[in-house]
């Protein structure tokens, strides 16, 4: 049995390398789903859907880390 966490003291302290993982995941599958949307759904240029790409990642971390800290 593999055990991912590193030994800490304190209750919540040990699965902080998977809450980190969870919110880039979140943030990259966000940014993304926009970039595909805008850029081949809407057909907006490369600097707009990056743009909104960079945007909906950067809220999307952020929403996530807040989950993660409930």
């Amino acid at each position: 049995m593999r055990n991912d966490t590193l030994p800490v003291s304190g209750p919540g302290k040990g699965s902080t390398m998977k809450n980190w993982r969870y919110i880039g995941m979140h943030a990259v599958a966000a940014a993304t789903f926009i970039f595909l949307l805008q850029r081949y759904g809407l057909n907006n240029t490369l600097e707009s859907s990056l743009l909104w790409a960079l945007t909906f990642g950067g809220c999307a971390a952020g929403l996530a880390y807040a989950q993660s800290k409930r």
